[in-house]
């Protein structure tokens, strides 16, 4: 099944690639594999598809300030999903994170919140909206913080409830090749406790 796939060349992105070479990467950067290149802020028309998987992502940190981060985990991925819509995109698959609440007051969840109901209110038929922990796996960027959590995960782990806990990211992978297998109309959500089911079927 052909998929659109933004945020190829993060963790969980560039995993989803490698497990499905039907993926059309949109991205701001050659990857080294045919797709789309191109802004997010001028995307042009995107190839037709059925699916679309958002694991577009960055850290305030990274980002640099607050306009520079809703850039991305915001208004980027609102852009591709216009544009996945327009390309015939029934099923849309997002990346989003535990805690997730529009009306959160850390800028963080509260981004992720407001991403997640701009998409419902799109009217895809079908909306799968993953909400995992902290994700586990190497990252080709430095994130100095995200970094020693990882190390620190096992015996954080231990302290806190199944959904709070880590999870590594190509469980989160697996389960959204599952999930483009899934036709059933609505808008889900999944922790991990979900995503691990799913990568298990």
């Amino acid at each position: 099944m052909r998929m659109l796939l933004a945020g190829a060349s993060g963790l969980v992105g560039g995993l989803v690639l490698g497990l499905c070479r039907d993926a059309i990467p949109i991205t701001r950067r050659p990857i080294g594999r045919p797709g789309v290149v191109a802004d997010f802020d001028d995307l042009p028309p995107l190839p037709q598809a059925l699916v679309a998987v958002c694991a577009l992502g960055t850290t305030r940190a990274k980002a640099g300030s607050d306009a520079a981060f809703r850039a991305v985990d915001h208004d980027a991925v609102l852009a591709f999903a216009r544009a996945a819509k327009a390309a015939g995109v029934a099923h849309f698959i997002l990346v989003s994170s535990i805690g997730a609440n529009p009306k959160a007051n850390l800028l963080y969840p509260r981004t992720k919140g407001e991403v997640e109901a701009a998409l419902a209110a799109m009217g895809f038929a079908r909306l799968d909206i993953l909400q995992p922990g902290l994700l586990i796996g190497p990252r080709a960027e430095r994130r100095p913080v995200e970094r020693f959590l990882q190390w620190a995960a096992p015996v954080m782990d231990l302290a806190l409830p199944r959904d709070l806990g880590s999870l590594p990211a190509g469980m989160v992978a697996g389960a959204i090749i599952a999930l483009t297998k899934s036709n059933e109309p609505g808008v889900f959500r999944h922790t991990n406790r979900a995503i691990a089911s799913l990568t298990l079927t």
